[in-house]
């Protein structure tokens, strides 16, 4: 049985929206970076320690699917899931959701385990201990 995601809420701010009143395109990466920090916070060590340790999560590839607006004042709800583990590679699932259920958008990051250096690393075994158990399956092929 799957583990459940990580649930992130997050109010839609009048900065993140264009003058039509829809949230930007890009401000999305945003916002589920946000929640990628919250999940990784959750699960022990938040992107700062892993950080003030040497060990950096750079995005190396993304993929969002639009499917309906979110709008000034929305309260929108973040799914985050933990697709693949191994190696030097770490990548999460998203669904972000309006508060009506609607749903707004898909995504996926991949990332690579790197050092402060940027040359790509294997995890480190205690990431990997914390996040396992978050682990849904190994989803998809990264680009």
């Amino acid at each position: 049985m799957s583990p459940p995601p990580y649930l992130h809420r997050h109010r839609v701010t009048y900065a993140e929206c264009t003058l039509g009143n829809h949230v930007y395109h890009s401000r999305y990466l945003d916002l589920l970076e946000a929640a990628r920090g919250e999940f990784l916070r959750a699960a022990g060590q938040s992107f700062r320690q892993w950080q003030d340790r040497g060990v950096v999560f750079p995005i190396v590839a993304c993929r969002l699917e639009y499917r309906h607006m979110a709008r000034y004042d929305d309260e929108l709800l973040i799914a985050v899931s933990l697709t693949r583990l191994h190696g030097a590679r770490l990548n999460f699932a998203y669904t972000v959701r309006r508060a009506d259920d609607t749903l707004v958008l898909t995504g996926e990051t991949w990332h690579v385990c790197a050092g402060l250096d940027e040359k790509p690393r294997r995890l480190p075994p205690e990431l990997i201990a914390a996040l396992t158990p978050w682990l849904v399956a190994e989803s998809g092929t990264a680009p």
